[in-house]
This record gives C-alpha cells, structure tokens and sequence, in this order.
C-alpha cells in the first residue's frame, strides 16, 4: 500500500473508532507506532505535550505531526484529512436521522455505552502518559537496578503540579509554560 495511502487509512480508523476527543486517540497512536514506526513512543509523548500546548484540536495536531514528520506538508495534510473525514460522514448521517430516534431508547443506551467506551480510552491515554513521563523502563532494562525505573524528579514535579493546580485558581497554559521552563532548568 503507497504510504499516503496507508497514512491516510490509518488516521480514518483513528477518527472512525477515537471517539471522546484527542486523548483517546492515543491508544490508536500507540498501535500506529507498533506497526509502522513512523516515530517513537518518546515522540508520543512529544506530540501530546506539543498539542496541549498549541491552539488546535489534539487530535488534529497529533495528525498534521505524524503526516509531516513522515511525508512533509503533504503527509500532514493527508493525515488530517483521514482523522476528519469519518466525523464529517458521521455528523451528515447522524444530522439527517437523529431527530426521527433522539426518543429512542436504543440510542439513548448506544450514547450511554459510547461515554463509558470514551473513559475507557482516556483511561488508558493517561496512564501510558504518565508511563513515558515517570518511568524509565528502557534505561531500567540495561541497567536492572530498581533505582533507574522511576523518573524521581518528573515524579515529585508532577505531584507538586498536582497540588498547585488543584489549590491555585490559575489558566492551565501559565501551568503549561511554567512547567517547560522548568522542564528545561531541571532537565526533567
């Protein structure tokens, strides 16, 4: 299969069956990296801290990155056309018949079904996040020594940030920024 091809098939899937937002995506982008290895779990956790910094739809830019980094601008575009292309399908069917089977309960229990597969997803997104962000399993595979697993600095910085933001009152992107610069100081 040509690569746009397969780019753009891949991101159908994703957008077809991702269904809460960008973070449930990630289990879709895991599975990407496992078959093709158009980048690496570290780039993952790359994309997801680019994309929650940066204006746009997670999921969106997660595409537009894998797409660039893979074939240039061409592949980004590619790529974000295959992620939106099901939820345009999508909401011109859905558009047309829901009103006639909003009563329904069969649809109310599909939609009811269709969250709890959305916290499933997410679920599963955040703990392999905070995976990449506390573990250090390669390092901890060469070395074998238990003190190498654990990221003790990325570990008690993301418990402090824990704490701050849910005592301070303050926009997640200062929360954003100031975790970068310290991110750099520290060389977490």
């Amino acid at each position: 299969m040509p690569l746009l091809l397969q780019l753009f098939w891949e991101f159908f899937k994703t957008g077809l069956f991702a269904i809460g937002g960008g973070l449930a995506t990630l289990p879709f982008l895991y599975d990407m990296q496992a078959k093709t290895g158009w980048f690496t779990l570290d780039d993952i956790s790359n994309m997801i801290a680019i994309s929650e910094s940066t204006p746009g739809p997670m999921g969106v830019n997660m595409a537009t990155y894998t797409g660039f980094t893979s074939m240039g601008v061409f592949g980004g575009i590619i790529a974000v056309a295959g992620l939106v292309t099901p939820s345009i399908i999508i909401i011109i069917i859905v558009s047309n018949i829901l009103e006639k089977f909003k009563t329904n309960k069969y649809v109310q229990y599909a939609m009811y079904g269709l969250r709890a597969a959305s916290v499933g997803l997410i679920s599963v997104a955040g703990l392999r996040v905070a995976e990449a962000a506390f573990l250090r399993t390669q390092l901890y595979q060469q070395t074998g020594s238990i003190m190498d697993l654990l990221n003790l600095k990325a570990f008690i910085f993301g418990v402090i940030l824990y704490i701050v933001y849910k005592k301070t009152d303050k926009h997640p992107i200062i929360y954003i920024i100031a975790s970068g610069v310290i991110g750099v100081i520290l060389s977490l």
